[in-house]
């Protein structure tokens, strides 16, 4: 499902590189992270909702190209986001 607006404003103002960064890879990351999470709890009782579990599928996917993309252009910042977001790999 979604997120609320208090809990996206707080992971932009965690994991922004500069003021006014809502762009970042970082940032985006951490957004989706967190969608990928509430669906994941919602899963848990909702066990045939295979609608929602197509837009699962599509956000960590979303979030793999853009965990890549942050591996090849700089690999600390990588190591250093999954190890922030707790996300294996």
């Amino acid at each position: 499902m979604s997120i609320t607006v208090e809990e996206k404003n707080r992971l932009i103002k965690e994991f922004a590189t500069k003021e006014g960064d809502t762009g970042s890879p970082e940032v985006q990351v951490a957004i989706l992270t967190s969608r990928i999470g509430t669906l994941t709890e919602h899963f848990k009782t909702h066990k045939k909702d295979n609608h929602s579990r197509r837009g699962l599928l599509k956000l960590v996917a979303q979030r793999r190209k853009l965990l890549d993309y942050t591996k090849a252009k700089d690999e600390a910042r990588y190591q250093d986001l999954i190890k922030r977001l707790g996300i294996r790999r």
